[in-house]
């Protein structure tokens, strides 16, 4: 797709993203749904109300009606839409810096739209063809209150309230200053938690850390949780589809570490998990101990969500998929990534244990990951490198997997080269309980491709 990546469209706001471009995805999205009203919704974002009011605009050009639900969190769109039966077209930039923002478009069950139909809609504006309404026909605007309140209760009737509350946890919660501002520290309290909160004004220009919840933009939740006892830190991203954790100590959890947690406490043998090609060893192991099947997409959100709900019409059972990003999802509550969610079966996790957090996730944290770029100055030397990749796979003493890229399983350590979709680099990933496993397998990669210069 020219437009839509593995998670919508993303970009600097009013250079690449334009309120015109915004305009014709709302004409065209509207064009292609069969609805007769669209939700439109925003994070923080200083951008958002503009983008928001120019996706109204289109979707009311082509007939639809509009329920303007503000700046709510990713997740509680998708309470709204599986709730009223509408679409979405919701204005965030996710992760990003402040100056991006961004379009998702989401579907009538509360699901971000399958790859098929980001095609029909990135056709539609390609080829600036829509079904615009005459003056008669053209859409109302009605501004709608309560999205958040419902989403919330969804969320609390759908986790142990009971046994979170019994833990009695004091939970120290970084919002980023993003969407889950006006959510998450309403539900932790509600589940019985003392909850501490840092980063918690909405304010679409971060000033606190930068959107990404990744180990460098932590600092003042892992400073907030060692210095207050607190047993356990969440972050989310902009708009609230991530959770990462802190441990009690204020160490950062990485994501394919919790991910690998929650995964083992809610498999059975004969069930999958939907992952994408960059999986870490930790799932791999997980997998294989509850005999549960593991299915590798392309990077990228849309890919996980198209290929779980195939699993599902073909009736294998699917209770967590996702990246090691944060971004999880549990199937039988929703096929979408919601934060608040993530950090409440993380509780239920720590709960149920009894242990604190470094203890509770020992069991899946001593792994050693590696990561390589090499940068091309055009696409002939990137194609050249990849060849040389590709040469190197074929010879290798394991069956390579080309759903994005190159990876090889070795069973205990894997290995995986592909393009960068936003960058001119190759990246190569490594990883092993091993560490001198996982920097060979790295470097010998990296020799391989270099050879292609």
């Amino acid at each position: 797709m020219e437009l839509f990546g593995s998670s919508g469209i993303r970009g600097v706001a009013l250079r690449y993203l334009t309120p015109e471009l915004v305009l014709d995805i709302a004409k065209a999205a509207g064009s292609v749904w069969d609805a007769d009203r669209v939700a439109v919704a925003r994070d923080t974002r200083t951008t958002g109300e503009l983008f928001a009011n120019a996706a109204a605009s289109g979707l009311a050009a082509v007939g639809c009606d509009v329920d303007r639900l503000g700046v709510v969190p990713t997740p509680a769109v998708g309470s709204y839409c599986e709730s009223a039966g509408v679409p979405a077209v919701l204005v965030t930039a996710s992760h990003n810096p402040p100056e991006f923002n961004g379009i998702k478009l989401v579907g009538d069950d509360g699901v971000e739209l399958s790859v098929d139909v980001l095609e029909r809609v990135e056709r539609r504006v390609l080829d600036d063809e829509y079904d615009l309404a005459d003056w008669r026909a053209a859409g109302a605007t009605t501004a709608v209150e309560g999205a958040v309140d419902d989403y919330v209760n969804q969320l609390l009737d759908a986790v142990d309230r009971e046994a979170i509350a019994d833990a009695d946890l004091t939970v120290a919660v970084d919002p980023g200053h993003g969407a889950a501002s006006v959510s998450s520290p309403r539900i932790y309290r509600e589940l019985g938690c003392e909850v501490l909160t840092v980063n918690a004004t909405p304010d679409g220009h971060f000033p606190g850390r930068d959107s990404e919840p990744v180990p460098g933009n932590l600092g003042s939740l892992s400073r907030l949780v060692a210095t207050s006892d607190a047993d356990v830190g969440i972050a989310h991203d902009g708009d609230a589809d991530r959770a990462v954790f802190v441990d009690e100590e204020g160490g950062f959890v990485d994501g394919d570490t919790s991910f690998a947690a929650m995964a083992d406490a809610c498999l059975e043998p004969g069930d999958a998990v939907v992952s994408a090609v960059n999986v870490s060893q930790r799932l791999v192991d997980v997998c294989d101990a509850n005999d549960a099947a593991l299915e590798l997409t392309p990077i990228g959100a849309t890919n996980i969500i198209t290929r779980t709900r195939e699993l599902h019409e073909e009736g294998v059972n699917v209770p967590v998929a996702g990246e090691g990003n944060g971004g999880v999802f549990f199937p039988p509550y929703r096929l979408s990534r919601d934060g608040a969610y993530i950090g409440a079966r993380f509780l239920e996790l720590l709960a149920d244990a009894g242990d604190p957090v470094g203890d509770v996730v020992a069991p899946y944290a001593d792994y050693h990951f590696v990561r390589r770029n090499v940068e091309y100055d055009d696409d002939a030397e990137r194609d050249d490198m990849l060849s040389a990749a590709r040469a190197y796979v074929e010879t290798a003493d394991a069956e390579p997997n080309t759903t994005d890229g190159y990876r090889l399983d070795y069973g205990d350590a894997w290995v995986l080269v592909r393009p960068s979709g936003t960058e001119p680099k190759i990246r190569i990933y490594a990883e092993s309980a091993d560490a001198d496993r996982a920097e060979q397998l790295a470097t010998d990669m990296l020799v391989a491709v270099e050879s292609g210069r």
